[in-house]
């Protein structure tokens, strides 16, 4: 079976939210499809959607409708037709993808941890008791309030240029941001260190692109499987099932973190209650082959020691 690639003439549109991470994101996904296939820029159209989740930045997410509000208006444009192809931040995505749509191809993951950011201490260990850490990620305030319960939490969103500004106009003392975001924005120096799994896990997919499509579209099914990374996407199915069990969005704190060790699946898990007060974690390894069945095993393990209403905060 041949397929027809994209032409100048009717050029590949790609579907993006518009800030500076987003936009690399898109630009990489064109460059490992320009490789794979030989083709021009000319033959890709980025085309940039507005999410509600970036045009409401002074309320909590969790008060505004949890993950959808990076990923509905460009899913969409996907199902409308007005794109061919939608590029997300993985840790933005829910676990279920509207009917019609498709996602499994994902670029090879960056460093799935977090970083610490601060214009004067030199990291979490540093900060003196009362300092103000800024943070949206629900995720991030629980695991810093039980592990600092002397800092001071404030909201902190918006894109990455927008939070380092909030950081120099003295907003907080320090904040939190993925590396994988700092290393493809040639940001890193900005990061004081980065904080290990087993200090801070990370959110579920934090560190993946993926690339969304329609089902019913075997042109592009062929085009984004020719860029699809494998061993990332073990790892996914994974963090991604395991979310799925713990039923996970904006409002739950889950960290998740999957590593590949030859054929062996090794995935750390942690769900934490909303205040920080408390936090059960754990640990599964499994075949790689099976990385959706060792996701969904550490959730119901995870499950099975939380008390009712554990993950509501109750």
């Amino acid at each position: 079976m041949t397929h027809s690639l994209p032409s100048p003439a009717k050029p590949l549109k790609i579907g993006t939210r518009g800030s500076p991470l987003a936009l690399w994101q898109a630009h990489e996904v064109r460059r490992c499809l320009m490789v794979a296939f030989g083709l021009a820029e000319g033959a890709f159209e980025i085309c940039v959607i507005k999410v509600m989740g970036d045009q409401i930045l002074d309320r909590a997410l969790k008060d505004i409708g949890g993950k959808g509000l990076f990923t509905r208006e460009i899913e969409e444009a996907l199902l409308a037709g007005q794109i061919d192809i939608a590029v997300h931040s993985m840790k933005d995505m829910p676990t279920v993808q509207p009917d019609g749509l498709r996602l499994d191809c994902y670029l090879p993951r960056e460093d799935a941890r977090d970083a610490f950011v601060s214009p004067r201490f030199a990291g979490l260990e540093a900060l003196p008791a009362g300092a103000v850490v800024g943070s949206s990620s629900l995720r991030r305030r629980a695991q810093l309030a039980l592990r600092r319960p002397d800092l001071k939490l404030v909201e902190f969103r918006g894109n990455v240029q927008t939070r380092m500004k909030k950081l120099e106009d003295g907003v907080a003392h320090a904040t939190f941001l993925a590396m994988a975001g700092l290393n493809r924005l040639g940001m890193a120096h900005m990061a004081r260190s980065a904080i290990a799994p087993e200090v801070m896990l990370p959110a579920v997919a934090q560190g993946a692109i993926g690339v969304e499509r329609r089902e019913d579209d075997p042109v592009t099914a062929a085009l984004v499987a020719a860029i699809q990374d494998h061993p990332t996407g073990i790892r996914l199915a994974a963090e991604r099932a395991y979310l799925a069990r713990l039923d996970g969005s904006c409002e739950t704190p889950i960290a998740g973190l999957a590593l590949i060790e030859g054929d062996q699946l090794w995935l750390r898990g942690e769900i934490l209650r909303p205040d920080g007060s408390e936090a059960i974690a754990g640990e599964r390894r499994g075949r790689a082959s099976d990385a959706a069945g060792v996701g969904t095993a550490l959730a119901e393990d995870l499950l099975s020691r939380a008390p009712a209403g554990f993950l509501a905060g109750h």
